[in-house]
């Protein structure tokens, strides 16, 4: 019967690590697409008015609508590679190449402590240092919030709550009402400052 532990020198293969984990769209459907799109058009809408505040020197709007932005266009790829399940494949294969896969519930823990953790003070930092804007900006302070705690969870992968979030209400599942509510909360805050800031322009 062979070893469960992989040699140490195959543990650090690209093939290796990637387990189950191909590239490519890992969300090709018309709802998995309209969610990456959606992320993709607000991203584009937030580059294009940070540019306009950043031609009329309002800087902290301007780095504030840049961030969205960046974040917008990250989670907008990340829909279709899902690079949490590569995270999620090369954990397990390193678990079973040092021999330690029975206890990787611990090291799981761990990890989503300290990406939770990470994660909430990077937003509490956020949120601190753009509060002069979250007056006008309610509506994508509110949105980001919303997007980032459906993050926080599918990523965390809580068992019981995932399922929540997975429940299908007559083809409709609740997670994507969730996340297409997130963004557009964004995408209807972006829009509207730059209507507001376009009119004012004239």
């Amino acid at each position: 019967m062979s070893s469960p532990v992989v040699q140490s020198s195959s543990i650090w293969s690209l093939e290796y690590l990637m387990g189950r984990w191909q590239p490519g769209f890992h969300d090709d459907h018309f709802i998995g697409w309209l969610i990456t799109g959606s992320y993709l058009a607000c991203a584009i809408l937030a580059f294009i008015y940070a540019t306009f505040l950043n031609q009329r020197e309002n800087r902290r709007a301007y780095h504030f609508w840049l961030a969205i932005g960046i974040l917008m266009t990250l989670l907008g790829i990340n829909k279709q590679l899902a690079l949490q399940m590569l995270l999620t494949e090369m954990g397990r294969q390193v678990a079973r190449a040092q021999g330690w896969y029975e206890n990787r519930h611990i090291v799981q823990f761990t990890f989503i402590i300290i990406f939770v953790t990470t994660f909430s003070g990077a937003f509490v930092w956020f949120t601190r240092s753009f509060r002069d804007l979250s007056r006008r900006y309610l509506l994508a302070f509110c949105g980001l919030f919303f997007l980032l705690t459906f993050v926080f969870i599918r990523a965390s992968a809580f068992h019981h709550v995932d399922e929540l979030i997975q429940f299908d209400l007559h083809g409709i599942r609740m997670n994507w009402i969730l996340e297409l509510a997130g963004i557009y909360m964004i995408l209807l805050a972006v829009l509207k400052e730059f209507i507001a800031s376009t009119n004012r322009a004239h």
